[in-house]
């Protein structure tokens, strides 16, 4: 039976068996994932503020028209 790939991270190229890493390298890479996790909760939360931002434009430019 062939065995089970242990789970790796992959840094400038390199790739690394996480169950390898120190406490504190489990740390931070436990930290690089929840910043990569809010980056991409603010990213979504920017789209949705710049469709509305492009609304709200649109709005008052037909109402400047009036």
């Amino acid at each position: 039976m062939a065995k089970k790939a242990e789970p790796t991270i992959t840094v400038d190229g390199k790739s690394y068996d996480i169950a390898d890493l120190s406490d504190n390298g489990k740390a931070q890479l436990a930290s690089l994932q929840f910043t990569e996790k809010q980056l991409k909760k603010l990213k979504g939360e920017m789209s949705v503020a710049q469709t509305a931002r492009a609304a709200y434009v649109a709005a008052l430019k037909a109402e400047l028209a009036k």
